[in-house]
């Protein structure tokens, strides 16, 4: 078991939690008939892919510094 290990379960359940909150405004975009709604909805999901995609950048870097350190 490594140093990091619990960090990277942690950024995981995070990562995990920002997809299920993307998904939820995509279905909320789709399913709003309001054009506003849609674009707020949508412009909801792309921050929330950004932080997911930091969080994913930072899981693989702590996973290569547990890599090398085996």
């Amino acid at each position: 078991m490594g140093e990091y290990d619990d960090i990277v379960e942690r950024l995981q359940t995070i990562e995990e939690d920002l997809r299920d909150r993307a998904y939820d405004q995509l279905r909320s975009a789709a399913s709003a008939s309001d054009p506003d709604a849609q674009d707020a909805a949508k412009a909801q999901e792309k921050k929330l892919l950004q932080a997911r995609r930091g969080i994913e950048k930072a899981i693989r870097a702590l996973g290569d510094v547990r890599a090398h350190a085996d």
